[in-house]
């Protein structure tokens, strides 16, 4: 069983093994906890300085990450092992237990709550923790994503564009590691707070990722998620053994693919039932019919024809019938 631990001083991450713990994050307004839970590996085959961070359900309900990340803590033996492996596949506990996107003890997403408070509501302290306690302890940080009930991606890591070129090159290979059949490069400007933007900006390679939506658990994501990282860990020298392939052999090698600039997001122009006309990854050109929104308040209108606005693919298309008014209805990528 875990360990709990209430007080965080007690943490020995140098600990050599396999250590679980759950973290009890005191809660705001009642007595009670958030209790996270948390993995550390380290290597009985000796130090290795390229640690890698693994975080799963920084959004609820999306289950790709929560279940390869528990898959991973429970597989990976130390024995095994060099270096030091922390996994989290519950970042944001309240909200995996609600299968809500954001947490329902504060109201906050997760994934735009960085770099943290220490006197903020409880998801801002759980940021916070990662963000002082946690990434210090690793040069690759892995953020396994999905699309949720936002949006729908073919499967995809993902980076934003990074100033430093080395850098950004490591980060390309590494995210090639998961044999996703895109790798997404995406605007810095769509969103603010995020796991990724803080690690990125202290140089660390990190890695997001999108492999299902819908909260389902998809088959194919989660084996992406889960041999894409023990491939990080083959990459960095943390585990022993070569690079396992995840599509069948023969596939073409992952496209990258870029929509840096706030123009590759279109947004919903009216409240309707959206009909969309393809599918996520599929190319599109200059004027392409994506899709229809239908306006049922006279159903003898003519519907609304949604356009791609450049040639490129798809790289995500939001997936309910119903958009509100301003939400990203789909991304067309360059590539």
């Amino acid at each position: 069983m875990p360990t709990l631990i209430q007080d965080f001083n007690q943490l020995d991450f140098a600990r050599p093994d396999k250590h679980h713990y759950q973290l009890a994050f005191p809660l705001d307004g009642t007595w009670g906890f958030s209790v996270v839970p948390l993995t550390v590996i380290n290597g009985l085959r000796g130090p290795n300085q390229d640690g890698v961070i693994c975080f799963g359900g920084t959004h609820g309900n999306e289950y790709e990450g929560q279940v390869a990340v528990k898959r991973l803590a429970t597989d990976l033996l130390a024995e095994e092992m060099t270096g030091r492996v922390i996994l989290m596949p519950r970042l944001s506990e309240s909200a995996c237990e609600a299968n809500t996107r954001t947490s329902p003890l504060d109201g906050v997403n997760m994934n735009r709550a960085f770099p943290g408070n220490p006197r903020g509501t409880i998801s801002s302290r759980i940021a916070h923790f990662v963000k002082t306690r946690i990434f210090p302890l690793g040069r690759v940080v892995i953020d396994i994503h999905s699309g949720g009930m936002e949006g729908a991606f073919p499967h995809c890591t993902s980076f934003h564009p990074i100033p430093d070129v080395a850098q950004e090159a490591e980060t390309e290979r590494a995210a090639r590691l998961f044999d996703t059949p895109f790798i997404m490069v995406y605007s810095s400007a769509m969103a603010h707070g995020l796991l990724t933007d803080e690690a990125e900006a202290e140089g660390k390679i990190t890695l997001g990722s999108e492999f299902g939506a819908g909260a389902s658990t998809d088959r194919l994501g989660v084996r992406h998620a889960y041999v894409g990282t023990k491939n990080v860990l083959r990459h960095y020298g943390l585990l022993e053994g070569e690079f396992e392939p995840v599509r069948p052999v023969g596939s073409p090698p992952a496209r990258l693919v870029r929509a840096p600039h706030l123009d590759a997001y279109v947004p919903t122009p009216r409240e309707g039932v959206w009909e969309p006309l393809l599918a996520p990854g599929d190319p599109v050109r200059e004027g392409d019919l994506v899709g229809r929104l239908h306006d049922f308040a006279d159903h003898s209108s003519e519907a609304l024809e949604i356009r791609a606005p450049r040639e490129g693919f798809l790289i995500m298309m939001h997936l309910s019938a119903r958009p509100v008014k301003g939400q990203t209805l789909f991304v067309v990528a360059e590539g």
